[in-house]
């Protein structure tokens, strides 16, 4: 079996979680990393190492394809979100290449936060409604604001008065404004057959994150947010791996929704040491096995606590 990963930078933990799956399932897998650089980190973990234009330059899905069809690739997989909707408008013309991302329409909702925020309420879950001009801003202080599309905590900040508002609505571009809510914040893991049935799905506490990515996590299997999950799994359908971002309010216990990602997170490879082996799961579909929901599978109250290491490339 071959699995390519497009962007996969330093993604080593997701690569080396699927090659320790590969062990398990008794399966030959080649890993292909596809980067702009040879310095990216994971690709010392990977079987080969792709090398491709910039995600902008037009060749880039043309030299995805090359490379599928070439190399008989038997899946792609997403790591960050800037290829997300040219790899969902092209995922049908990769041959018999499995592009493992969800719908055209569905990844649009997530790289517009208004849609996202809109989406959430249709489908019963709630989220702070955002602005995108800051003189229309109503929704009292502290507030949060943040580009429409972006990632990563770039350009996110918490602001507590009208004043700071205006001088970071000068700053961060194409923005968009929100209630700030005070509370516990959670990341759901969240991975779906090819078909859209849920798998596995598993809430855990954001419980210290660097630059929007998680450095310590704890699974909490929280029915609330189970539910709520599979509200959305009803109607979003995913394709693979998603993660949901949500703050319950310390003080109503409400959950409000906030962003979806329709890829693997940073942090879904902890999910899978806990349990929820989503890594596993990939490779059993790709098999053609039919998966169940397993309810629990990741091990409740398990606490991951990451660190960053380097590795030679030159």
């Amino acid at each position: 079996m071959k699995i390519l990963f497009t962007s996969v930078g330093k993604r080593v933990e997701l690569i080396q979680a699927f090659k320790e799956a590969a062990d398990k399932v008794k399966v030959s897998l080649e890993i292909y990393g596809a980067d702009i650089s040879e310095s990216a980190p994971a690709l010392a973990f990977c079987d080969h190492v792709v090398i491709v234009p910039k995600i902008r330059n037009l060749e880039y899905i043309p030299t995805l394809k090359d490379i599928c069809i070439k190399e008989h690739i038997d899946a792609l997989i997403p790591t960050i979100d800037t290829d997300l909707m040219l790899l969902a408008e092209n995922k049908n013309d990769f041959g018999d290449t499995k592009v493992i991302i969800s719908s055209r329409d569905k990844v649009a909702v997530c790289r517009d936060k208004c849609l996202t925020a809109d989406y959430f309420n249709s489908v019963g879950l709630q989220s702070p409604h955002p602005v995108s001009d800051w003189t229309e801003y109503r929704g009292g202080y502290p507030a949060f604001i943040k580009p429409k599309d972006g990632s990563s905590s770039i350009f996110a900040y918490k602001v507590e008065r009208e004043d700071e508002l205006r001088s970071f609505a000068a700053k961060v571009p194409d923005y968009i404004i929100q209630p700030f809510i005070s509370g516990t914040e959670y990341t759901v893991d969240i991975f779906c057959d090819f078909d859209g049935n849920p798998v596995y799905i598993t809430p855990r506490i954001r419980l210290a994150v660097r630059a929007g990515e998680v450095l310590k996590t704890e699974i909490v299997q929280d029915e609330q947010i189970i539910q709520e999950a599979r509200q959305l799994i009803a109607d979003y359908k995913p394709c693979g791996q998603i993660t949901v971002q949500l703050i319950r309010d310390k003080w109503t216990k409400e959950d409000y929704y906030i962003e979806i990602n329709p890829r693997f997170g940073g942090g879904a490879p902890l999910a899978m040491k806990a349990g929820a082996d989503s890594a596993e799961a990939v490779l059993r579909l790709l098999n053609g096995e039919k998966l169940a929901y397993r309810s629990g599978a990741a091990e409740d109250g398990a606490v991951f606590s990451r660190f960053d290491q380097s590795i030679r490339v030159k």
